[in-house]
């Protein structure tokens, strides 16, 4: 790709309750808490039905080099273990533990001890920190960097660019100290040349907090970033603060670069202070079904039938219920799924916010073309894709669609360019799939016929 601006949208920020402080909600009854809540191999369970667990128990390891650990929320008795659908339509295993109502303390439970840049790592990963702005890549992996001196500059996330999403906010007003604690962690351990605290202008509470934090501190700044969505993405920000491009199949730290949320360095700072590992989130609840939009402290594996009851339930019936924001937000299909590591947001909207609109026929206006941030060209991915021409979306760059939905929010034909892009990415990883295993086939062929 060559150096072109990115560009975006301008979406309605909706901040309802950045200046609503969490509330920590009551201790579910029950708490359903699946195995695999961020990118890559599930967690294998370290406890059976009968069990007694404590808060902060671990209930399942971490099973592989991409995978993260799994601690319990409450205390209590596990009741089963058993395939829950998750709302990406795949099954996974989850631990349903009956909760006691006491949250006694596992006793097992320590501060850890680091003095090294491999203590840190394993702290971050006993931690069972992931992503926590929504991503959920374990965070040990992304830290682990073997050499260090490719480490240029660490970009801490604080743009929280999605409409409604105040989580983060929060957590950069509530738990300004820990978060900071945790930059210097980055700083000591990663021997970060730079760090950029980067935060949206449209949160000016926050970029006081941390501007003031920064005075007199080398090598840690902040950066004020225009409030376009998506601000927040991994390669926009990169590239917006940085002015360099992440090539397609590349890694950030491929240009120098770490990108890592603020709640995130918030939890690892946490745990290193405390030794409690990630067992709650705090939430933002919004949308025009909620009665009383609120930032939330809920216990990880919480249905969110509960924390929608502690903000006083529902004012009309929600017609579609979110994880995350409107942009990027995955839709339930029950009140009933739980709270999980990477949620930063449960949106309820009525009939009139949910309604998808009938898209019409492209008129050819290029608006998807100049909103994509990495200027793409979703008309030609949808052509292509409809055709079955997995060779052309190749040459497209498909995959470096970050499924963002600014096209689909531009399109003044209202069509579903975001989701024919995913169709589209998911049709050319077949295809190449598919190619990999006849060249195989090929090779053993024509290996036995020697």
């Amino acid at each position: 790709m060559s150096a072109v601006r990115l560009h975006g949208v301008r979406v309605p920020h909706m901040k309802n309750t950045a200046g609503r402080k969490p509330e920590r909600m009551g201790v579910p009854t029950v708490v359903t808490i699946p195995m695999s809540m961020h990118i890559g191999a599930p967690a294998e369970p370290v406890v059976k039905p009968g069990d007694k667990v404590m808060v902060g128990q671990l209930i399942a390891k971490d099973a592989g080099p991409v995978s993260s650990p799994v601690y319990s929320s409450v205390s209590g008795v596990v009741k089963k273990i058993d395939d829950m659908l998750m709302s990406n339509g795949k099954f996974m295993k989850a631990i349903t533990i009956e909760s006691d109502g006491k949250q006694d303390i596992w006793d097992q439970l320590k501060v850890p001890e680091i003095n090294s840049f491999e203590n840190f790592i394993a702290a971050v990963k006993d931690s069972g920190v992931v992503g926590l702005g929504g991503a959920g890549f374990p965070t040990a992996v992304k830290l682990d960097i073997k050499d260090l001196s490719r480490i240029e500059t660490i970009i801490v996330n604080g743009a929280e660019c999605e409409p409604y999403v105040t989580s983060d906010t929060r957590t950069m007003l509530d738990d300004a100290e820990y978060v900071w604690e945790g930059i210097k962690l980055l700083q000591r351990y990663l021997q970060a040349k730079r760090i950029v605290i980067a935060i949206e202008n449209n949160k000016p509470d926050c970029i006081r907090t941390f501007q003031n934090m920064c005075s007199g501190n080398n090598g840690i700044e902040v950066a004020i970033m225009p409030s376009i969505y998506p601000q927040g993405g991994e390669k926009v920000l990169i590239y917006n603060v940085l002015k360099k491009i992440v090539p397609e199949g590349k890694l950030p730290i491929d240009v120098g670069a770490i990108v890592i949320n603020c709640t995130t360095v918030a939890a690892i700072a946490r745990y290193v202070k405390t030794g409690m590992p990630l067992i709650e989130k705090c939430i933002t609840v919004d949308g025009s079904a909620v009665r009383e939009p609120k930032n939330v402290i809920a216990p990880i594996g919480t249905p969110v039938s509960d924390v929608f009851e502690f903000c006083g339930g529902f004012k009309e019936e929600p017609k579609k219920i979110l994880y995350g924001g409107p942009m990027m937000g995955i839709a339930l299909p029950s009140l009933e799924y739980p709270i999980m590591k990477n949620n930063n947001a449960i949106l309820a909207f009525g009939q009139k916010e949910a309604l998808t609109p009938e898209p019409t026929a492209c008129i050819r206006c290029g608006t998807c073309i100049e909103s994509c941030p990495l200027r793409l060209m979703p008309t030609e991915f949808a052509e292509a894709y409809e055709a079955g021409d997995a060779e052309r979306l190749g040459k497209l760059k498909v995959n470096l669609c970050m499924e963002c939905g600014c096209c689909s929010y531009a399109c003044p034909a209202k069509r579903p360019l975001v989701q024919t892009n995913r169709l589209a990415k998911s049709f050319l990883a077949a295809h190449i799939a598919e190619k990999k295993a006849q060249a195989e086939k090929d090779s053993r062929e024509g290996a036995n016929s020697r």
